[in-house]
């Protein structure tokens, strides 16, 4: 698993939305993108992460950042986490895990002391030209925006 660097190429990429349809990265070329891969909807941290990124939401927008979620659940688990958090940005289903691992955001990692494989935890920031403007990996849910804004500048 390769861990994507500063002003590389981000991979590209099409997933199915929780909005209907699909989603590619080149749909936001000429704005920032923040891509932020979670292990599972509806779970404890990855709903304090997901509210905090809709609080935020209109502060990144007003910066020229959109926001998109990314995790393996199904379109069907995705469109319950929307209505129940009323979250306000789409969420992509990326079940086979292939956009995961070309963003170094599936693999190995500790659990509870333990090495298991699964979702890393990160946080890619795509430039308006499609390079990786920022990567965060084995990020928290709690504070994460917080610190993401201020890496950008934004705080």
């Amino acid at each position: 698993m390769s861990r994507l660097t500063v002003s590389e190429p981000a991979p590209d990429f099409t997933l199915p939305s929780n909005e209907g349809g699909e989603v590619s990265l080149s749909d936001y070329r000429g704005r920032h993108l923040v891509i932020f891969f979670y292990p599972a909807a509806m779970t404890p941290g990855c709903t304090k992460e997901a509210c905090d990124f809709r609080d935020s939401l209109a502060g990144l927008a007003e910066a020229g950042y959109d926001v998109v979620g990314i995790s393996p659940d199904p379109v069907s688990k995705l469109e319950k986490f929307v209505e129940k958090e009323s979250l306000t940005y789409p969420l992509l289903a990326d079940e086979d895990k292939s956009v995961l691992e070309a963003y170094g955001a599936y693999g190995e990692k500790k659990l509870y002391g333990k090495t298991v494989v699964g979702v890393i935890r990160s946080t890619i920031v795509v430039d308006p030209e499609g390079k990786v403007e920022l990567a965060k990996y084995n990020v928290k849910a709690t504070g994460h925006v917080a610190s993401l804004k201020k890496a950008l500048g934004l705080a």
